[in-house]
């Protein structure tokens, strides 16, 4: 039972902070349901109460959001003192203890923290921060990311999760450890950023690792094959998102030891990556994903680009696996000119050639090796090939786009030419989010023997790589000012989260230490244009764009590299262009600040061979009350249907003066728009950005084309999904321009 003072006294906290006319509707809710439920409980009237505000939601009246938030945090308030029999909030020293005895938090926390350094740290919390979450970002929190018992139990409140990231990724610092915690929770209670997804939910408990996702380079042998799917079994087995390229493995009808025709190609080996992402669930909570990337040249790649269509014979098909598809400049350039694309077996290109085509790129545009050893292939008289007109390959990978979303498109040369690692390896392919390019290679099986009477296997470790994200919150954190603070926090934690992971793979981990990679990005890219009064079609949001994301990269770069000063380069620095100054003077920086930090770097190295990448963060910029990634808005205000309700979803800040920008959503912001200011950004990020495309189910494949021809020639590295929407949106003009 809950007094009617108590109810009383969260109706006054609330009227005093929205005001009494904006009140008023819920005062008279709550007298309705005293008098039809004079009995009722605490848990009864605020789940009605919250309802009521949900349903005051509208364009509006969007602060609706917020009132509904402070009564359903009132509500897990209320449950959580019932758990812990004392007020929330006053003992965390206690809380950290209890917990970590049941087996929920780490050891760690009592291991490395003292009691008196538990209550320290507990007086740095602030519960008035709570307020900054709209009711669906605290309801997204509670449901899927603080700690809970055995029985699924929320056992712990929003500020504990920040500051237990806090200290677990601050853990191991020395001298200012205390500082470094609160620097770090500053960053997180405030909403400037938010850590990955696998960070946020499982920093400081005793299972789960800390990374996003991993990309795999699967060997052309069958113990290469079984092996890679084990590893990736593994990793999604913990959470990790996988990405797989496959394009060194034969083709269909390719030879086994001289046998000719003997193989059946790459089909079986996705269908088996397929079964394991349905199979390795994450403990019950989701299936595993997998994206496989095959060349445009490889011989299977007709039937690798149906893989997800609804039509057809299924025995073809692979409806769990998301398909992308590595791109040469010279077959965008065949696309243009309708020229002839030949399609070649890798297996045979290696046999008859004595090299693999994937391993080159071409180094400068219009020009370079891969075009040169392609054509040593089409001219080779003992090298079987397959030749197609170029646009009837782009015509399938625009079919299959409009109806599955996908393949996603790869531009491998673009890529290749400004990896700042080049001297230690190639990128065949991206992650499962298309952000993430990073050096690549096979594990290689060497033997398996007996030792001791221990089956000891032995294989040479390829470059696995890791993905450790995290993202700034440009709609809170530029209008208040904080970057130059906030980055150097952001790199140091995820710096940290390297030699804190515990992946269970180990040349993984290997990779993870030898280029100690992070990918710091961005999301509330339309929050920041609506607060700024810009127009996403506008010269204005692409020059933002451009400067924004070179003081972010300027900020980014500076912090790795006075992080290298505390803690030491990582160890493939030498020979890099980081330390050559070539990647300064590719990207054309000239300024002193820039010439100030490039001297710095060569003579000091840097932190982080690869250090940004904008990741798609749909789930995170929900908690942090954003728009996701670099994208526009879906609408400015819609409803997502519930079990047994609807819930009103508003854009940030909507109100009069933003609606404007807010109206030119998803699907009517005319794309080439979009694609500028992606490029403007791409120019200073060193790794890439999943950037969705959205169009309408009428659009005209021509349209389309010259759509994935723009942002080739913009220079983006990837494209993400190709978003179609329904038929019922408002009709747009560009798309029939």
């Amino acid at each position: 039972m809950i007094a009617m003072a108590n109810k009383d006294r969260l109706l006054d906290e609330l009227q005093m902070e929205f005001g009494e006319k904006a009140i008023k509707p819920l005062l008279l809710a709550s007298e309705r349901w005293k008098k039809q439920y004079p009995d009722g409980s605490n848990t009864e009237w605020m789940q009605a109460m919250t309802l009521e505000a949900l349903s005051l939601i509208d364009e509006t009246e969007t602060y609706w959001t917020f009132v509904a938030a402070r009564i359903y945090l009132q509500n897990v308030y209320s449950e959580q003192e019932r758990l812990r029999k004392s007020k929330v909030y006053t003992d965390f020293a206690d809380h950290v203890n209890r917990l970590v005895k049941q087996g929920i938090y780490a050891s760690f926390l009592t291991e490395k923290y003292s009691r008196s350094e538990l209550e320290m740290l507990g007086m740095m919390i602030e519960p008035e921060r709570d307020k900054h979450f709209t009711y669906i970002g605290l309801k997204t929190m509670m449901d899927r990311y603080v700690a809970v018992d055995f029985e699924k139990q929320a056992v712990e409140l929003p500020q504990e999760r920040w500051l237990i990231i806090a200290m677990t990724l601050m853990q191991d610092e020395v001298g200012d450890r205390h500082e470094k915690i609160a620097d770090a929770y500053w960053a997180m209670s405030n909403l400037y950023m938010t850590v990955a997804t696998p960070t946020l939910a499982n920093a400081g408990k005793p299972h789960g690792q800390l990374s996003s996702c991993f990309i795999d380079t699967v060997d052309d042998s069958l113990q290469g094959i079984y092996d890679s799917n084990t590893d990736i079994a593994n990793l999604s087995k913990y959470g990790g998102g996988i990405g797989v390229y496959i394009g060194k493995v034969r083709s269909r009808g390719s030879s086994i030891r001289g046998f000719k025709g003997a193989s059946s190609g790459v089909l079986p080996w996705i269908k088996q990556l397929n079964n394991t992402a349905v199979s390795v669930d994450q403990l019950g909570q989701r299936q595993g994903a997998i994206a496989v990337y095959l060349d445009v040249w490889h011989k299977d790649i007709l039937t690798f680009l149906d893989l997800k269509l609804n039509n057809g014979d299924d025995r073809l098909r692979a409806h769990d696996i998301f398909p992308g598809v590595c791109l040469p400049d010279l077959f965008m350039e065949q696309v243009e000119r309708r020229g002839e694309w030949y399609l070649f077996d890798p297996h045979e290109v290696r046999t008859v050639m004595g090299y693999s085509l994937e391993d080159y790129y071409d180094e400068t545009k219009g020009t370079g090796s891969f075009r040169k050893k392609y054509e040593e292939c089409i001219q080779h008289p003992l090298l079987s090939k397959e030749v197609i007109p170029a646009i009837e390959i782009m015509k399938r990978i625009l079919r299959s786009q409009l109806e599955t979303g996908t393949p996603f498109m790869f531009y491998r040369d673009e890529v290749n030419r400004t990896n700042a690692n080049k001297h230690e390896g190639m990128i065949y392919s991206s992650n499962l989010c298309t952000e993430i390019t990073q050096n690549q290679s096979p594990t290689q099986f060497e033997s398996v023997n007996l030792e001791d009477d221990l089956v000891v296997t032995r294989s040479k470790p390829g470059d696995f790589v890791v993905c450790n994200l995290s993202s700034i919150n440009l709609g809170r954190a530029v209008p208040e000012n904080v970057l130059e603070r906030l980055i150097s926090i952001q790199v140091r934690m995820l710096d940290n989260v390297i030699d804190l992971n515990q992946i269970p793979v180990v040349q993984a981990q290997r990779t993870n230490m030898r280029y100690r990679g992070i990918g710091l990005g961005t999301f509330g890219w339309h929050h920041l244009l609506a607060i700024k009064q810009i127009q996403w079609e506008s010269e204005e949001a692409v020059e933002l764009a451009e400067k924004l994301y070179e003081k972010i990269a300027y900020l980014t770069i500076k912090a790795s590299a006075d992080l290298a000063k505390e803690k030491g380069a990582y160890p493939l620095f030498e020979g890099s262009e980081w330390q050559s100054g070539a990647y300064f003077e590719r990207k054309g920086y000239n300024s002193n600040d820039w010439h100030a930090l490039r001297s710095d770097v060569e003579q000091n190295g840097i932190r982080n061979g690869y250090l940004m990448a904008v990741a798609p963060n749909s789930s995170t910029s929900v908690i942090a009350g954003s728009t996701a990634s670099i994208d526009p808005i879906f609408k400015p205000f819609y409803y997502e249907e519930k079990k047994d309700y609807k819930l009103p979803v508003v854009a940030p800040d909507l109100d009069h003066n933003t609606y404007n920008i807010y109206r030119r959503s998803a699907y009517i912001v005319d794309q080439r728009w979009s694609i500028q200011q992606n490029a403007a950004r791409q120019r200073h990020i060193d790794q890439a950005i999943s950037f969705n495309l959205y169009v309408p189910n009428t659009i005209r494949a021509s349209v389309l084309l010259d759509l994935h021809i723009q942002a080739w020639k913009s220079g983006l590295k990837t494209t993400y999904y190709m978003r179609s929407s329904a038929s019922d949106i408002e009709e747009c003009e560009w798309c029939h321009s």
